[in-house]
């Protein structure tokens, strides 16, 4: 038989099969994380390994095209390949590129971008500047939020999930959160094992322990510990819970607050509608470009605190403001960065008059960023809670500049026609997955309205195959 030009009618191999052990090298890595190297013109999916590895694989699922397998024995390592710093790295769901040298890791994150900016948005020789990073990758995290569990000898466990599963990898430290976290894990977990009190299980829905968030302020240090329940109110299941929330803001440097949230819930959301502060307060304050934010345990801010700002500063540097304009900025949580660019405007209007506008569909981050405005003395800052896409139309106002930071299935049609109907002088877009950022580009570059100047692509989640990345559209 010969073969065919379509990937379909490729000769297959008797012994393309599941189980099949292959001999392949890893050259490229895909937008999931995972090694991506070719057998017999077919592609096959690796996880945790690195372009450069000559390795024995097993199919563990094998399809007409390509295949996924497992890695089994690295023959020759990549240059690339480094040692992660976790012990249990190859088992813990939360990284997924620790053994991956993290210059080489940002050289990846650049090439995702690049990519589907090329193939799915259509754009020739897009204008990808070098990814903004910040430190070594490690000591990052400034909220993290761990499942509760317990070993076959009935041990308390707090972790991440295997990937893929949803075994518990048990943790007393954690080298991507901030290390000032690290007592908090270690010590917390001891004591609830100490007390006694039911861990929950996700197949039965009973048991009171869900979840240990700790959250802490990377400027200030302040430190908010909250523990996710599956009680209300506080019962005889957790007897006791208030004398220990004191002790731990007493023995702990700089925990501001211990506060239990309520999730009787029977999905894998994390946090519940209410929350009640046992001691201390229920916010850390931070200071964030020049801002001073009060955070609560649920409030959703980047985790990336340094990166984040870097990204900003990406932002007024294209931006170049006057000090005249009305920005709208939909999608924007709790005023991340329409309160900074609130403030931008405010301290070099010289007189003018400028305007930002901050839309979000959570009432509840809406609140927090009125908030922090009033906290920051921001008067020339509005929120308005609702869809973007109703929102948008309403607004009587002439934007100079539209900023959309939309969740990972990007915008709507209708925010993207919304946009393209104010016909605002630059759109800056934030995007945390590049296949959605290239799909909604093209549709706001192919009617000829606006223009793709500069890409900033910025590393908020290092050693994951996350990447966040700002585009920025002028009007032709």
């Amino acid at each position: 038989m010969t073969k065919s030009k379509n990937i379909l009618s490729i000769d297959i191999d008797p012994n393309w099969q599941q189980g099949q052990l292959i001999e392949i090298t890893i050259d490229d890595l895909g937008d999931t994380g995972d090694g991506v190297g070719r057998y017999q013109e077919r592609v096959i999916f690796v996880p945790d390994t690195v372009p450069g590895d000559r390795i024995v694989v097993r199919l563990v699922r094998v399809k007409r095209e390509y295949a996924q397998g497992k890695l089994q024995k690295i023959l020759t390592p990549s240059p690339q390949r480094v040692r992660p710093q976790c012990i249990v790295a190859d088992k813990c769901g939360g990284c997924q590129w620790q053994h991956i040298d993290y210059a080489y890791q940002l050289k990846a994150k650049k090439n995702q971008v690049i990519q589907a900016l090329e193939r799915i948005g259509k754009f020739k020789n897009p204008p990808v500047l070098p990814i903004l990073s910040a430190g070594t990758g490690l000591d990052y995290r400034n909220k993290a939020t761990y499942p509760f569990g317990r070993s076959q000898q009935g041990q308390l466990q707090a972790g991440y999930y295997q990937k893929g599963t949803h075994k518990l990898v048990n943790l007393n430290q954690c080298p991507v959160q901030d290390k000032r976290l690290n007592v908090l894990l270690q010590e917390v977990k001891q004591d609830l094992q100490r007390e006694g009190w039911s861990i929950y299980d996700e197949k039965t829905k009973q048991g009171v322990l869900r979840h240990l968030s700790l959250r802490i302020g990377r400027r200030t240090g302040e430190k908010l510990l909250t523990l996710i329940v599956n009680t209300k109110p506080v019962n005889n299941q957790l007897r006791g819970i208030e004398e220990q929330a004191q002790e731990w803001v007493r023995r702990f440097a700089k925990l501001v607050g211990v506060s239990l949230n309520y999730n009787q819930s029977g999905t894998n959301v994390i946090f519940g509608e209410q929350t009640k502060c046992l001691a201390g307060q229920p916010y850390i304050r931070e200071e964030f470009a020049g801002l001073q934010l009060q955070l609560t345990a649920e409030t959703f801010f980047q985790v990336n605190t340094e990166v984040a700002e870097l990204l900003l500063g990406s932002i007024l540097d294209e931006l170049k403001l006057k000090g005249s304009e009305t920005i709208i900025d939909a999608y924007c949580g709790i005023g991340t960065f329409t309160l900074p660019l609130a403030k931008y405007l405010q301290d070099n209007s010289k007189g003018q008059t400028n305007r930002v506008i901050g839309l979000e569909v959570q009432p509840e981050s809406i609140t927090q960023a009125e908030l922090n405005a009033t906290i920051n003395n921001l008067n020339n800052v509005q929120f308005y809670a609702g869809e973007v896409g109703d929102l948008l139309p309403t607004l009587d106002v002439k934007p100079n500049i539209i900023l959309v930071d939309p969740p990972r299935k990007g915008c709507d049609r209708r925010v993207l026609q919304g946009i393209l109907d104010l016909q605002p002088e630059r759109v800056i877009y934030i995007s945390c997955k590049p296949a959605i950022l290239a799909r909604d580009l093209e549709f706001l570059c192919e009617t000829g309205n606006y223009q793709l100047t500069k890409v900033q692509p910025a590393d908020l989640f290092p050693q994951t195959a996350h990447v966040e990345t700002v585009a920025f559209l002028t009007r032709c």
